[in-house]
């Protein structure tokens, strides 16, 4: 398919939308520069816009981490009936930020990151927690889409870390960053971390380790080494009562990259992981103290993700014998074991300086097993094709009430921490114009069932029995600089 054929064809998807693609040949012939780079600092930036049809769901929010509620898995419990709308960030987070490479002497780089994300049709910044804030107290079946995340309205709510860096000695950073299981989902998601089609990029619950506000550590020092075809980094951060972690956490990761195969071993501990509950429990019963309703847990997780790439070529070459790009087949999967257990923490805030009340906690164990695998074909014309499959399940564990958690009220009691899975399986095409501009086309199942499912329409009194399931439909646009 060439250019002219492909942009043909993507006008008349998104004529039906409402919205227009440039058609001058300019547009194609020269694109924006490769980078905007001075003095070894770089802009980058992202602007992902569309419409969506979701069989059920809950309408746009403003602040909410990608404008909707795109999958079943949600804390919210919140579906309204269907939904056609406006949509942002389906692939990949609307964002805005800046990357430092600037040489120094002896071999070392000066290196860093400031990224935050923003919802491209309000204009705000990302503020998970203000989403469920502003829903506190508003009935079933009249709130927006609000869920817990670790972007919650700060100046930088993705990254924002510096350091030194060496090809020999490895690279030392200091700041905010991705904790080293969210860094290893960036590689080996098929889906890359997408809001509307991957599990693992809707929700940071894996990325966390269990807590999504656990997926970013402030005030953290990270050290990675590269060795030949291996690599590992250790992640250390000393928390804060006004993070998503309140205690001190740690992790490591170790993995190589042996020609078309990579593996990853990554593990992590958080003491004292906030974790939101519902909008609709911050209006339910008296809380301990102002705030919004939570509880903390330490949590502890496990990991192996992988990937190969099948170049299928052939080992073509041009006259001048230099490789003709062909096909590509990549393949993934991942296996994710999580704990999570009572932290003893009474009290603090959540990212953002949104105060807690620690109402629950606890009481024994809660198990989480996750797996997933999928594969993408691309091909040099820009065209690409993911399909995915996303699996969790979750035991039957208690908690206690207050922040001691020394009052069990057991699985039926509390409802929504009884036993049960969450299944999604996804498929997206998407061409490239060239590396500014693509366009999309995806769809998303997911469903939950028991436990998983509590508080939902159609489940019992308790949460213990009973399903809901959503399917979604998006298409949209990237600009990337």
């Amino acid at each position: 398919m060439n250019r002219h054929a492909a942009l043909k064809a993507a006008m008349g998807l998104f004529a039906g939308l409402g919205l227009s693609v440039c058609a001058h040949a300019q547009v194609l012939k020269d694109p924006l520069p490769d980078s905007f780079t001075l003095a070894g600092v770089t802009l980058y930036g992202t602007v992902d816009v569309g419409y969506a049809y979701q069989s059920q769901g809950v309408p746009l929010s403003s602040k909410y981490v990608g404008g909707l509620e795109y999958q079943a898995f949600t804390t919210t419990r919140n579906f309204a009936g269907s939904q056609s709308t406006l949509a942002e960030s389906g692939l990949e987070q609307s964002k805005i930020g800046i990357r430092i490479e600037e040489p120094m002497a002896y071999g070392f780089t000066l290196v860093g990151r400031l990224e935050t994300g923003f919802n491209p049709l309000s204009a705000q910044l990302t503020d998970a927690c203000a989403a469920i804030a502003e829903n506190s107290g508003v009935p079933q079946g009249k709130q927006t889409a609000n869920a817990d995340s670790s972007r919650c309205g700060q100046p930088f709510n993705s990254v924002a870390f510096g350091g030194l860096s060496s090809k020999v000695y490895g690279t030392l950073t200091i700041g905010r960053q991705n904790a080293p299981q969210l860094d290893a989902l960036v590689q080996y998601d098929p889906q890359a971390l997408s809001y509307a089609f991957s599990f693992l990029g809707y929700s940071g619950f894996d990325g966390g380790a269990g807590s999504t506000e656990g997926a970013r550590w402030d005030n953290s020092v990270k050290y990675a080494l590269q060795y030949g075809p291996a690599h590992g980094s250790l992640m250390f951060s000393n928390g804060g009562r006004d993070t998503g972690v309140l205690g001190q956490a740690y992790g490591i990761d170790v993995g190589a990259t042996v020609q078309g195969l990579s593996v990853d071993f990554v593990y992590d501990k958080e003491n004292g992981a906030v974790n939101l509950r519902s909008s609709f429990d911050n209006g339910a019963t008296p809380l301990p103290t102002p705030g919004l309703a939570a509880y903390a847990s330490n949590d502890e997780a496990w990991n192996v993700m992988g990937k190969y790439v099948f170049d299928l070529s052939g080992g073509a070459k041009d006259s001048d014998g230099k490789p003709i790009p062909g096909d590509k087949l990549t393949v993934f999967a991942g296996y994710s074991h999580i704990q999570k257990a009572h932290s003893g923490e009474t009290g603090g805030f959540s990212q953002g300086d949104y105060p807690i009340s620690l109402g629950i906690n606890i009481n024994n164990t809660a198990q989480y097993s996750l797996e997933w695998f999928g594969a993408k074909y691309a091909m040099p014309s820009g065209l690409s094709v993911t399909g995915a499959f996303y699996h969790a399940s979750q035991n039957s564990w208690s908690i206690g009430l207050g922040a001691t958690g020394t009052q069990d009220i057991g699985c039926s009691g509390a409802g929504l921490l009884c036993a049960g899975d969450f299944t999604e399986g996804s498929l997206v095409g998407d061409y490239a114009f060239n590396k500014h501009y693509d366009v999309y086309l995806g769809l998303n199942y997911s469903t939950v069932t028991d436990g998983l499912a509590n508080g939902f329409v159609g489940t019992t009194a308790n949460g213990t029995t009973g399903s809901e399931s959503q399917t979604t439909v998006m298409a949209g646009f990237r600009i990337k600089f």
